[in-house]
């Protein structure tokens, strides 16, 4: 079996976005938010449209030529000299051919010198003494030709110095002119033939250790861009065989001399043509963001029957830097540093495209308003903080008991946002005396709750603290949210609660008829200043702490075996910021009194985020050893554990009795579970606090089955069960809840 380091260095271990975070993928950076597009983006794209290199010449030149030795610089402007002096003779020739030229001698003594000059003078502006010839591209030749121009206008308005000779012929300075271009851009362009041509040859295998032939699949900008910082490698690791487009129309073109064999949807023809012929590439690289979700599936299905990898080439802002990093190795730069593949995320093959969301509304909603987020240290509610401080609240309050992920946190939203005021609390939901006290100080106008115990086999072993968390603190953060005078609470739930087998998911069926029932007053009674309260069920989010995907990272880069509890789990997957995207939707929709709103709503109905379809986890496994480069039950072993307590193999989004509903926002379902009297509910929910506070575990489940008659608990001791074991979770844990 292959080890931890042969996995390390080929498979998505090392540079998957939010592997190592505890808090889910970070919103992107000028330099990572490549994302994700989330299809990216999301909720999920990755990077602002950074500007092609040979469209920004102050940043890609003014970086590589800033640092050219001075001895450069004068090598540079003696050979542009000369070519000027050069030049003069051959442009009075073609403005007179076999007609006399000057005949004196001193006017030649000053003219050559006077044409250098002048060519100098004007390629200054346009910097051309810093031009590194054998990287010479189109942006240079346009300022060779200026200079060129420029030059041969301030030599003819020498030569209308009083006593000065001067050609008869007025076309001479476009003789000159174009005497010039031409001299000044042969050397250029011989040095970048002979650049390129030694590139091939080495790509080819005749400088050293032979290249990896790749199919390269991407829209037209992503594939020049990386051809041409392919093409200043000195010894290029990458040889292209041929380029997969997006777009029929384009098969049978070239670019850059590569020929475009079909598009992406035709990789599999493309690849059996080429195994006929014996030339099977040995990677394919993803030239761009644009393939994800289904079409990327596609993609890596067709590879793995060919036994292909894929990797994802550099951001394109990397791809500059790249180019400006080789451009400079020539003064002493690293001259290393590399076109560097990327391993593709299961990230990107569960993303969907991004469901258009009403930003004005989450504006009108956040902007200007106190907004709290209880368990903003946690995946969600460090997403939820991200996003929301996006639309610039008054003051955005993060409420969490855990101190390391609250500074987390606190110290990232300080960084990208120094000016939003904020304050960072430490603080236990269950602490009801405490919270009140907070509430009252801080009056925050929204609150998002998304403070929870949510690992399922945890819970389990602990009930009682996952009552006294879930239920009665959702209870606690509502009324004390309701004294305060907020006017919306948003509670985060989780398709556990869903006919749950769990004391985690009974804890939040709990805490969802809570929040139902205040919000059904609140709309039945139409009082002025009454709490609105919106509940968002959703299943699993990637990259959560204690979810499937980090856990199997762990396990690849100890070389295996991965672990699954059963062959037919499946789970609901989503991204963390298309979740947290939608629950800002939801809370919206929520808030307001809209003519488009829910019907339901007057009902206790609540909101459930459209995942989709489940996914195996198995299969995720199997996806993940492929992408790491290797072979599922070869290299790395899949081996099942079995159920947990509290665990089921089919998480279900809606009760049998609640039919989804559709809304008029894309991404947003409605349920209308059965409801009570707050007042009830709440009475019930200080009866079993009391029962957990004093012990009395028997008591406290007994009184939760009466209130969440469809909890059928699997187990009722969980302790000894092994750990580390991919299974079902929640949003916050990612569902798969393993404990590592």
């Amino acid at each position: 079996m292959r080890r931890a380091g042969v996995v390390r260095t080929a498979g998505p271990l090392a540079d998957v976005p939010g592997a190592a975070d505890p808090r889910g993928p970070a919103a992107p950076d000028a330099r990572d938010e490549a994302a994700r597009p989330e299809a990216g983006s999301p909720a999920n794209q990755p990077f602002p449209a950074p500007t092609l290199a040979w469209h920004r010449r102050g940043a890609y030149s003014g970086r590589i030529m800033a640092s050219l030795p001075p001895h450069r610089i004068l090598l540079n402007l003696v050979l542009d000299g000369l070519i000027g002096m050069l030049a003069l003779p051959a442009a009075l020739w073609i403005a007179a051919p076999g007609g006399a030229g000057p005949e004196s001698r001193l006017w030649w003594a000053l003219a050559l010198p006077g044409a250098g000059l002048s060519l100098l003078a004007a390629g200054l502006p346009v910097r051309l003494p810093t031009q590194y010839w054998r990287y010479a591209g189109l942006p240079d030749l346009l300022a060779l030709a200026g200079a060129s121009v420029g030059g041969a206008a301030l030599f003819w308005a020498a030569l209308h110095l009083p006593g000065v000779w001067r050609p008869a012929n007025p076309a001479f300075p476009v003789a000159h002119a174009l005497v010039l271009t031409a001299l000044l851009a042969a050397p250029r362009i011989a040095g970048r033939v002979r650049h390129v041509g030694r590139a091939a040859g080495d790509a080819n295998g005749s400088g050293g250790a032979p290249s990896q032939s790749v199919l390269l699949v991407g829209a037209g900008d992503g594939v020049d861009l990386f051809l041409r910082a392919l093409a200043q490698e000195r010894t290029p690791r990458y040889r292209v065989q041929g380029i997969l487009s997006l777009r029929a129309r384009q098969t049978g073109r070239r670019i850059h001399g590569h020929p475009i064999l079909g598009t992406a949807e035709e990789i599999g023809e493309v690849l059996d043509r080429l195994r006929a012929q014996e030339r099977l590439p040995d990677l394919i690289v993803l030239a761009g963001p644009q393939i994800q979700g289904v079409a990327l599936e596609r993609l890596l299905d067709a590879a793995d029957r060919h036994g292909v990898p894929v990797r994802h080439a550099p951001p394109r802002l990397m791809l500059i830097e790249t180019q400006a990093r080789r451009g400079s190795a020539e003064t002493g730069a690293d001259p290393a540093r590399r076109i560097e593949l990327r391993p593709v995320s299961i990230e990107e093959l569960l993303d969907r495209p991004q469901v258009p969301l009403d930003r004005e509304g989450m504006a009108r909603l956040i902007q200007g308003r106190r907004v709290l987020v209880t368990g903003a240290g946690g995946t969600i509610g460090g997403e939820l903080a991200r996003q929301l401080a996006g639309f610039g609240p008054a003051e955005l309050v993060l409420l969490d008991h855990g101190e390391f992920l609250l500074y987390e946190i606190e110290l990232e939203l300080s960084e990208r946002y120094p000016d939003l005021p904020r304050r960072a609390v430490l603080a236990d939901v269950r602490d009801e005396p405490r919270i009140r006290r907070l509430f009252e100080e801080l009056r925050p106008e929204l609150v998002f709750h998304a403070a929870a115990l949510k690992h399922v086999p945890m819970v389990e072993r602990d009930p009682l603290e996952g009552l006294l968390t879930n239920a009665y603190g959702t209870r606690v953060v509502a009324d004390a949210a309701r004294a305060a005078g907020a006017s919306l609470m948003v509670l985060i739930s989780t398709d556990k609660a869903v006919n749950p087998t769990s004391v985690m998911g009974a804890s939040k069926r709990l805490a969802e008829m809570y929040c139902q029932a205040l919000d059904r007053q609140a709309r039945t009674e139409r009082k002025s200043g009454m709490m609105r309260c919106v509940t968002v069920r959703f299943g699993n989010v990637l990259g959560s702490t204690g979810s499937v995907v980090p856990l199997f990272r762990r396990q690849l880069e100890r070389g295996g075996p991965l672990t699954v509890t059963h062959p037919e789990m499946r789970r609901y997957f989503m991204t963390v910021r298309e979740a947290v995207g939608l629950v800002l939707q939801a809370s919206v929709v929520g808030a307001e009194d809209r003519e488009d709103r829910p019907a339901e709503l007057a009902e206790g109905g609540i909101f459930v985020l459209d995942m989709g379809k489940p996914v195996k986890i198995v299969d995720l496994a199997r996806r993940m050893i492929r992408l790491a480069g290797l072979r599922p039950e070869v290299d790395v072993e899949i081996r099942f554990t079995g159920l947990r307590p509290g665990e089921k193999l089919y998480e279900e989004l809606f009760h049998g009795q609640e039919p989804p509903r559709e809304t008029r926002f894309p991404g947003l379902l409605m349920a209308t579970p059965r409801t009570a009297d707050a007042a009830l509910v709440g009475r019930a929910i200080d009866e079993i606090a009391a029962a957990c506070r004093a012990g009395a575990r028997r008591a406290a489940l007994a009184q939760l089955a009466r209130l969440v008659p469809e909890f059928e608990r699997s187990s009722s001791e969980s302790s000894g069960e092994p750990s580390g074991t991919a299974t079902g979770g929640s949003p916050e844990s990612g569902g798969l809840g393993a404990a590592s």
